[in-house]
């Protein structure tokens, strides 16, 4: 068996998914001046019986479901918690989806999905996913998605902040 790379992680159907579950990528590099890593996360699902479809394989719906815990904790990584986005009223909101889906996964599947921020632009950014089947490293789904920074209520568009160029590197 692997080695495992997350601590306390908790693989057994029934526990509580720890803190600790995910993983932590975005480290910062030698200077302050210098910009941080790509934001990046690592989260672990196990598929129920309510991910599945009549033949036990995994609904294409649910893909977008781990697709979007992950997301959620990404944004936490660049500096949109759920009480701040709340706080403020500024979400990132998804304007498009490209998801290919490349191997089906089965009930009791462990799978991870690993994200990054893949570009910045003026006022929307792409994030990439890959959902990998633990432990054969099987590839299963891979999805870019497009989102806009958006202020609620009224739903204007605003710029990105402006430091993100500088704290996530020049992804423009």
């Amino acid at each position: 068996m692997p080695e495992n790379i997350f601590e306390n992680r908790a693989d057994k159907c029934g526990q509580e998914l720890p803190e600790s579950c995910v993983q932590d990528r975005m480290h910062p590099v030698s200077s302050p001046n210098e910009p941080l890593e790509t934001p990046a996360i690592v989260t672990s699902v196990q598929v129920m019986f309510f991910d599945t479809d009549c033949a036990a394989v995994v609904h294409n719906i649910a893909y977008l479901r781990f697709i979007e815990t992950a997301r959620t904790l990404l944004a936490g990584q660049m500096g949109m918690g759920l009480r701040s986005m709340a706080d403020s009223g500024e979400f990132p909101v998804v304007v498009r989806t490209e998801i290919d889906y490349r191997f089906p996964a089965g009930l009791g599947d462990h799978l991870e999905v690993r994200g990054r921020l893949e570009k910045l632009e003026r006022s929307r950014f792409w994030v990439a996913f890959e959902v990998v089947r633990v432990p054969d490293e099987k590839l299963i789904v891979t999805c870019r998605q497009l989102l806009a920074l958006i202020k609620i209520p009224g739903g204007k568009i605003l710029r990105l902040p402006a430091d993100w160029a500088q704290r996530f590197g020049s992804k423009a």
